[in-house]
């Protein structure tokens, strides 16, 4: 079947799912989008709600739709799963959803798909894992949204500890996106300027304990937010959109997505969030940057933790 390139498809019309629809919407990028959700009446809800906003939007089509209606859409965003609770972790969420992915995964590649599986339920680098496995599908075009919207947290919290433009951190968060994610900050930087340099230029000098506390409190964002609202949903559709947009301008941005890992920093056969070029084929390439002994080290460590969740899952 062609692809449509301006045709998205999304499976799952939870919280995640329904507001990365919106967000897409919005975004301008496609000209149809697709709901999919084992609870049909859902789908058809949220296509309406969205829909009636339209005359505010540019044109497209928004409709429930099943397993046939996706296999021409260029980008299938994957948000179905059971959502996490207050005091769960990500990682205890793991059987239940790969049991979903067994449901989902093969009925998209028995149809012989040929577009980009972007994969957004959590534990995100476990069901990448599972995805590329169950999907059989080449691993550039089945990825994860990983810690792209750590990563954004990071920048929001630096540009709020500087009182600078977010947009001017380079930063990221790698690894696990869960509670093994490493910030990496012998890479970070403000336009150029190492960031304890840029640090000491707005008179903050308590390097170590200032890192450590925005670090605590970007790994913490999603506890917090969960505590106090039972979800997050708005950050995770904006990091979609970003991602999309990446695919779909053919934009070759670097995103810390979840991909597979093939001896990148001494990491194989997992997958987890290391910086790597987006684009129309989907992920490029792995882009390696310069981490501290101290951050690789603590990478290896968030795979390991990782392979030991897949074994327990896979078992």
């Amino acid at each position: 079947m062609n692809i449509q390139e301006r045709k998205v498809g999304v499976i799952g019309c939870g919280f995640v799912g329904s507001s990365s629809a919106f967000a897409l919407m919005q975004s301008g990028l496609f000209s149809e989008i697709v709901l999919n959700d084992v609870d049909r009446e859902r789908a058809e809800g949220e296509a309406l709600d969205i829909s009636h906003g339209l005359p505010f939007a540019k044109p497209m089509k928004i409709y429930a739709g099943d397993y046939d209606d996706l296999m021409d859409c260029s980008i299938i965003v994957i948000t179905a799963g059971a959502g996490q609770k207050p005091g769960e972790t990500r990682l205890d969420l793991v059987k239940k959803n790969v049991g979903i992915f067994k449901s989902i995964i093969p009925e998209i590649a028995k149809r012989k798909y040929e577009g980009i599986l972007l994969i957004v339920a959590n534990p995100v680098d476990i069901l990448t894992y599972a995805a590329v496995k169950l999907s059989g599908f080449p691993e550039n075009r089945v990825f994860g949204s990983g810690t792209v919207l750590d990563t954004a947290r990071l920048k929001y919290l630096l540009g709020e500890h500087l009182s600078i433009d977010n947009r001017s951190v380079h930063a990221f968060i790698i690894g696990e996106h869960g509670d093994s994610e490493i910030a990496a900050w012998s890479s970070a930087n403000v336009s150029g300027i190492p960031l304890n340099d840029f640090c000491e230029l707005r008179g903050h000098l308590e390097h170590d304990a200032s890192m450590k506390r925005i670090a605590e409190d970007v790994k913490n964002s999603a506890y917090e937010i969960i505590a106090k609202k039972k979800a997050t949903y708005y950050g995770i559709a904006m990091s979609v959109r970003r991602i999309c947009e990446a695919i779909i301008r053919d934009e070759k941005s670097i995103l810390p997505v979840s991909s597979m890992q093939h001896g990148e920093y001494g990491i194989s056969d997992v997958s987890l969030s290391v910086p790597a070029i987006v684009g129309r084929q989907g992920v490029e390439r792995v882009v390696s940057i310069d981490l501290s002994e101290e951050e690789k080290e603590a990478l290896q460590a968030s795979a390991d933790t990782l392979k030991k969740v897949i074994e327990d899952a896979f078992s």
